[in-house]
């Protein structure tokens, strides 16, 4: 296989990249990756600055700016800290229900907008506090916690599904897919990460002690006002916020159910183009009501992450032109086949995820591999081999090398002994890399998930 210079320049500059987003989490690799792409492109392959800017991927950074906009001004209004309150008590004291209401409550909030960020950030504090009241492991809540947060993330409405599907929408043509069938493919993509991170995690919580705990807790109960006490009713704003949510819900949803569309307006469809555009306008309304504070939206926002996926898909843009991205994905289809693709896509980027931003680097990286990969081995599912990126390179974030394992750990009761929580949590997040890359070769490789 021949390479060019431009290629290996292009590989020099992505792994320079991943090397120090995986040992200086200071430096905001989004803003490295332009940069290279820039010396790279105009070096190497004849590319003006211009030309490397003009692949900044203006739609995706849009959509998330509207969608994170507007959950910003739903979490700084104090109505998603509600929403938490209200919902974990409807365990009504009933002790062995606490895990499955944890789970699943994690799940909606996720779903429904913030991300895995986000909700982890408003789970954990009240999840270790009940792991602490309830006698739960820290480590176990955590693997319940985390997992649904990293399951759920690839709502159509979190950023971490919006940016998976922005990647997707972009290489449809290449992979047969059709512009129409992009909707019901997010939801189908956000159900197999849910299924299977859903599976690891809570097999990890049964066989690592949760089974003898909810044993132990069966006919126990506990006072829920003491343990999450009854929060101030929702005020007008709040409610007005928690209804633009659930129009965001429907107004993406109902479009892209058979026949619905007919029943819009073509001058609603227009508005309706995406889940960004929707947020927009709901965000006029939360600003103009005076439902919302801008400012501290904009303060919560997660611009860093959102640079980095941006900037590391410049790079990757001029990484394609250059044919370094043929070159990669002709060295991953030496060792693959179009079922085994699936372990080697869920370990390799599990390992840099470990270590690196999983939405940020990992995704922009080896997504856009799947089209050529899938023409280099013959064959295979590209609904799986995305799927198993998606799983791969977040599965691992339950180590406390990510944000979510260590807002676990920095919520963690005061009894826990929080070097041995640090330790356990790395070997299972560490050790995730490979399982998740042997289960999303079952699941997605041998049983077609």
């Amino acid at each position: 296989m021949e390479i060019t210079t431009a290629a290996i320049a292009s590989i020099i500059a992505l792994v320079i990249v991943v090397v120090i987003s995986c040992i200086n989490e200071d430096l905001n690799v989004g803003f490295l990756g332009i940069g290279f792409a820039i010396i790279v492109g105009g070096a190497f392959s004849g590319l003006t600055g211009a030309k490397v800017m003009g692949s900044f991927p203006l739609s995706l950074f849009m959509i998330l700016t509207g969608v994170t906009f507007l959950f910003g001004m739903a979490q700084t209004n104090g109505t998603m800290e509600k929403l938490t309150a209200y919902s974990v008590r409807l365990c009504k004291g009933n002790t062995a229900l606490i895990p499955l209401i944890v789970f699943l409550l994690t799940t909606f909030v996720t779903t429904i907008g913030p991300g895995n960020i986000a909700g982890t950030a408003l789970m954990a504090p009240v999840a270790m506090a009940i792991a602490t009241r309830v006698g739960m492991p820290a480590f176990l809540m955590t693997l319940i916690v985390v997992g649904a947060a990293n399951g759920a993330a690839f709502s159509p409405f979190a950023p971490t599904g919006i940016i998976a599907n922005g990647i997707i929408a972009k290489m449809a043509p290449q992979l047969g897919i059709a512009a129409d069938a992009l909707n019901g493919l997010a939801w189908k993509i956000h159900f197999n990460s849910t299924v299977v991170q859903g599976i690891i995690n809570i097999g990890g919580f049964f066989i690592l002690g949760g089974w003898i705990w909810i044993t132990k807790q069966r006919g126990a109960t506990l006072d829920i006002d003491e343990l999450a006490p009854k929060p101030e009713p929702f005020n007008k704003h709040q409610w007005l916020t928690l209804a633009m949510v659930g129009v965001l819900i429907l107004l993406v949803v109902l479009p892209g159910l058979p026949g619905m569309q007919n029943l819009f307006p073509k001058i609603v469809m227009n508005m309706l183009s995406n889940v960004g555009s929707v947020a927009f306008v709901l965000s006029c309304v939360l600003m103009l009501t005076g439902s919302g504070d801008s400012k501290a939206a904009v303060k919560v926002m997660p611009w860093g992450v959102m640079m980095m996926v941006c900037g590391v898909s410049v790079l990757i843009d001029v990484m394609d032109k250059a044919g370094g991205l043929n070159a990669l994905i002709k060295l991953i289809g030496t060792v693959s086949g179009p079922v085994t693709a699936n372990f080697w896509l869920g370990v390799i980027p599990g390992i840099i995820s470990a270590y690196s931003s999983s939405s940020g680097v990992v995704m922009p990286m080896f997504l856009p591999m799947v089209p050529g990969l899938i023409k280099e081995i013959g064959g295979g599912d590209p609904i799986a081999l995305i799927s198993t990126i998606n799983v791969g390179s977040h599965v691992v974030d339950t180590s406390p090398l990510s944000t979510l394992g260590a807002l676990c750990i920095a919520c963690a009761g005061d009894h826990e002994d929080k070097a041995k929580l640090f330790r356990n949590l790395l070997i299972w997040g560490l050790s995730m890399s490979v399982v998740g890359g042997i289960v999303c070769y079952v699941f997605f490789g041998l049983l077609g998930f």
